[in-house]
């Protein structure tokens, strides 16, 4: 799901960079201090799960918990998700300094909107119920990003159509396997500490 330095056009880098600064200041102003522990959890996790790589094709896939992180950050997950993209491209050189901002915009904006759209669902009900629009918002958020990956090849030219197929076909079942991962691991923390998804529901947007 990174994009690596030189795949895209200028134009679409520097678009991506102003976009991913702004979602990232907007996010440190809702970022409180109780819920920065959180976030750098959150951030650890998208770190881990996305350093393992499985090959499909001429490609490979991995997991991101982008749909987890929107849900209990809100905008908080642009920063958040930043400093784990920012780690993995100084340490293992995944995706580029240069593409930071449009890996970062294309990751952390699927995960506001799963927020936007399934967080107030997930805080209210009973767990059950909040767990599995969880999970539909989980398998969302990765739809949303392929798709903003796909969009940010083919606005860079036509060369980069069958790559951007590609990349949202290849991530269909982790679409599956984020959006059950998701379901558990809010069901888990709606049981253990609900406050998480209170604090979320009632921040600015």
């Amino acid at each position: 799901m990174h994009i690596v330095d030189g795949a895209l056009s200028n134009p679409v880098v520097i678009a991506g960079a102003v976009a991913a600064a702004g979602g990232i200041a907007f996010g440190l102003r809702s970022l409180t201090l109780e819920r920065i522990p959180a976030a750098g959890v959150l951030s650890a996790s998208f770190f881990v799960a996305s350093l393992v790589h499985v090959p499909i094709g001429p490609s490979s896939v991995h997991l991101i918990m982008n749909g987890l992180a929107g849900l209990l950050l809100g905008w908080a997950a642009f920063p958040a998700l930043f400093v784990g993209l920012l780690l993995q491209a100084v340490f293992f050189g995944f995706g580029g300094l240069t593409v930071l901002g449009i890996n970062t915009l294309n990751i952390a904006l699927p995960a506001v909107i799963a927020w936007l759209l399934f967080g107030r669902l997930v805080a209210s009900g009973t767990p059950l119920t909040g767990a599995i629009w969880a999970g539909i918002g989980g398998a969302f958020a990765i739809a949303a990003t392929t798709a903003a990956v796909a969009v940010s090849l083919a606005a860079s030219g036509d060369e980069f159509l069958p790559a951007a197929k590609l990349v949202f076909f290849a991530h269909i079942p982790v679409m599956v396997i984020e959006g059950i991962l998701t379901g558990f691991a809010v069901l888990l923390a709606r049981k253990v500490k609900p406050d998480l998804f209170l604090a979320v529901k009632g921040a600015g947007v």
